[in-house]
């Protein structure tokens, strides 16, 4: 059997292994952000044979998907996989939009402020207004989160008809605070979609704290994906904090959403 083997038909559409397989490489090391994984690790990881892929990273490392170290032992992402990933920030409608947005509301309530998209289970951050004194100095925009564990995502999450489809048990635990038990995750989405926002704190990182809303699909019908948020130190967070943040996210989203019609 080699690379080009074809799987059955899903859905009408056969699934070609080896370009899974090269997918599934090039999002597991994005994963990984700065740390480097052996060819021993992205095997164990995918169930691959060691041969298929490392035939499968020197091909993306001769592309520039993939970067290696000198002696060819460990493996991240590449160039490429930035400049496709600038072309999709710079060529989407809706983010060159909603910075002057995030700027605002940042402005508003001295607070970072950030646009996420959900991604199957994760919300991917696309654009970020950070507050002057608490920049990061890690860059927020690309990362990838597991949705339940944010307050972008759990606020599109608590939109959705069926938002348990958006997850498979185990659910991640990226803190002490993450909340794991689905039966509580969909309770607390209940309470967020009744108040009409999202809040958590410390769920994905101790000591911050974040308001959410989301947007208001693009077309009539359509399910919310996107969603912003506004990040405090958890301390700083008080109740009446918490209303003022809730009270400026919405009406920021629905003059977006006015404007965008």
């Amino acid at each position: 059997m080699d690379g080009t083997h074809q799987l059955p038909a899903v859905n009408g559409v056969r699934e070609v292994k080896s370009a899974a397989r090269t997918i599934e490489i090039l999002e597991l090391l994005a994963e990984r952000g700065n740390a480097p994984v052996t060819l021993r690790d992205l095997c164990e990881r995918m169930g691959a044979p060691r041969s298929s892929v490392y035939a499968l990273l020197r091909t993306l490392v001769e592309a520039g998907w993939v970067r290696t170290d000198p002696l060819n032992a460990e493996y991240s992402i590449g160039i490429r996989a930035l400049l496709a990933g600038t072309t999709y920030l710079d060529t989407d409608p809706m983010l060159q939009r909603v910075r002057p947005v995030l700027a605002d509301v940042g402005r508003q309530l001295g607070a970072t402020v950030n646009f996420g998209r959900l991604d199957g289970q994760d919300v991917v951050y696309l654009a970020t207004w950070e507050a002057p004194g608490r920049e990061r100095s890690t860059p927020r925009v690309g990362r990838r989160l597991p949705a339940h564990a944010t307050a972008i995502g759990q606020a599109v999450l608590s939109t959705l008809e069926d938002p348990a489809s958006r997850w498979r048990p185990p659910l991640a635990r990226l803190t002490e605070a993450t909340v794991t038990d689905p039966s509580h995750l969909l309770r607390l989405l209940h309470v967020t979609r009744e108040r009409g926002y999202a809040r958590e704190d410390g769920q994905n990182t101790p000591g911050v704290a974040c308001v959410a809303v989301p947007l208001a699909p693009p077309a009539e019908g359509g399910a919310s994906l996107d969603g912003l948020s506004a990040s405090f130190r958890s301390a700083a967070l008080t109740a009446s904090l918490e209303r003022e943040a809730a009270v400026v996210l919405r009406e920021a989203a629905a003059r977006f959403t006015a404007a965008s019609r």
